[in-house]
């Protein structure tokens, strides 16, 4: 097996480790200050299209969690959406921290959108233009109930 896919690999099991971190939404870390850059308007004030009876949970943690193979969401954001994954502390500023209600509630859906698909300038977050516009939305709505 290379090198890539034995981190991969190693970093995926342990994301699903990292239910054990202690940071949660009442950490230092909620509400958050930084401001992520904003998003177009177009995008900004888009409405989730999927409605709450159409989530699937599944498909959701199946892209956040990933396949153990590369690195998904869970490895730098946790496996409890917290921002504490395995891989957060090489990171400035920090994964964000989806658990806090005070910081999501000011972030609207079209932006989460945005910023899943090209990235976060300023920041380490990376472009997902593989996935379709209905697997983002997917996740937008897993990641809302994460801070519920």
């Amino acid at each position: 097996m290379s090198f890539a896919r034995t981190l991969a690999a190693t970093l995926g099991a342990s994301a699903t480790l990292a239910c054990l971190s202690t940071a949660d939404a009442a950490s230092p870390r909620c509400p958050e200050s930084r401001a992520t850059k904003k998003a177009p308007d177009d995008y900004l004030q888009r409405k989730n299209p999927v409605a709450p009876e159409a989530y699937k949970k599944k498909v959701a943690e199946e892209i956040f969690f990933g396949d153990g193979l590369s690195i998904a969401c869970a490895s730098c954001h946790g496996a409890k959406g917290d921002g504490a994954g395995d891989m957060a502390s090489m990171f400035d500023p920090p994964p964000r921290n989806f658990r806090c209600k005070a910081t999501m509630a000011d972030v609207p859906d079209g932006q989460v959108f945005w910023v899943v698909r090209f990235g976060s300038p300023g920041t380490s977050m990376p472009p997902h233009k593989h996935l379709s516009d209905e697997r983002i939305w997917q996740v937008v709505l897993y990641l809302r109930q994460l801070a519920n």
